[in-house]
This record gives C-alpha cells, sequence and structure tokens, in this order.
C-alpha cells in the first residue's frame, strides 16, 4: 500500500471527500459504485468491478489475490497449468 499524503476528516455524517486527483488516477466518476474492505485497523475503498478480470464474466465470481475470477477461468487455468 502506498501513502498518498493526504488527510480528510470525517463529516458530521460519516462522509469523506475522495481527492479528485485520486478519483482521475483510479477512474472513479460520479456515481460509480465503492466497494468498503477492512483488514484489521485499515479501511480500503476499491472501485466496484463485479466482472471477471480475465472475461468479463459476472456470474460464479471468487476472489482469487484480490481479483475477481469466473469459475469457469480457474478451470481453464487450471487445465493450462
Amino acid at each position: 500500500m502506498k501513502s498518498t499524503g493526504v488527510v480528510r476528516k470525517v463529516d458530521e455524517l460519516g462522509r469523506i471527500v475522495l481527492p479528485i486527483e485520486i478519483r482521475k488516477i483510479l477512474d472513479i466518476n460520479q456515481k460509480d459504485a465503492i466497494e468498503i474492505f477492512t483488514d484489521e485497523n485499515k479501511i480500503i475503498l476499491q472501485k466496484y468491478q463485479p466482472a471477471c478480470t480475465f472475461c468479463s464474466n459476472a456470474s460464479d465470481i471468487v476472489y482469487f489475490n484480490g481479483k475477481r475470477v469466473c469459475v469457469s477461468c480457474i478451470e481453464k487455468l487450471k487445465q493450462q497449468f
């Protein structure tokens, strides 16, 4: 994980603002869904992308090393290696 040096305060409704520089780098636009993860004492925000990394299939998705992979692609990978 890389520090951006950006610090934001949480407002009275529990909101924070993502700086425009970070939104541009991560291609986050208005109305985009953001997925929220926790890891011990960390909050991780990630642009929501429900489809398989390899084939864009949106069903039977599992996480592998932080990436979404469908069961079909997992089977193809097993056969190839």
